[in-house]
């Protein structure tokens, strides 16, 4: 890769690390949801991932993930706040490694995917679908393997009626969870294609 497609690169992936900072400071990367936050910030990150490339994926994740441990140890959000104070470094994966990890996998899944769409229609679709997707498994996930235990975490499910860990992902993902999903479908793959194809990048 020449000097002027780093540049170019590097210059997209700055443009998309503003676009996920500008939705944390405006408000418009989340709405809080009882004891979760329903997320939008994981349609920039599957776009950027799909047009970029998986490391770059991971840097956006990494960005977000960032943002998301200033909350925990702001108390910005109870219940990674509440984590934080538990284990700071368990809530750091939690928050960080997770997200930058569904950036690096949504990209990698998506380069896989690319080569099988011949048309390269379906694969932006199921890309965008990914990052949320991911996003709420891994989260999820770790939070059952980790924190399923606390208090905070036993009392979610005490209210939700969960007889199991995975009734418990189940009941407190709910429609909240199918939200982010069809965005990240819906906004994720329409836009990812459109750039694509305007960038010439759809081959």
């Amino acid at each position: 890769m020449n000097n002027r497609s780093n540049l170019r690169k590097m210059t997209e992936l700055a443009i998309f690390i503003t676009i996920i900072l500008v939705m944390k400071i405006t408000g418009l990367s989340s709405i809080p949801v009882g004891p979760l936050v329903m997320t939008f910030t994981m349609v920039p990150i599957a776009i950027g991932a799909m047009l970029l490339g998986p490391a770059e994926g991971a840097v956006l994740g990494f960005v977000y993930g960032l943002t998301s441990l200033y909350d925990a140890m702001t108390g910005a959000s109870a219940m990674t706040g509440f984590f934080f104070q538990i284990s700071p470094v368990h809530t750091i994966i939690l928050c960080v490694v997770v997200r930058t990890l569904v950036g690096f996998l949504t990209g990698l899944f998506f380069k896989a995917l690319k080569k099988i769409d011949k048309k390269k229609i379906w694969c932006y679709y199921a890309g965008g679908l990914m990052a949320p997707m991911f996003n709420t498994i891994l989260f999820m996930g770790y939070i059952v393997l980790v924190f399923y235990k606390t208090e905070f975490v036993q009392n979610l499910v005490s209210k939700v009626g969960a007889a199991n860990p995975f009734m418990f992902i189940i009941l407190v993902v709910g429609i909240q969870g199918m939200i982010e999903w069809l965005t990240g479908l819906v906004a994720g793959g329409t836009v990812a294609k459109a750039v694509a194809h305007a960038l010439k990048r759809d081959n």
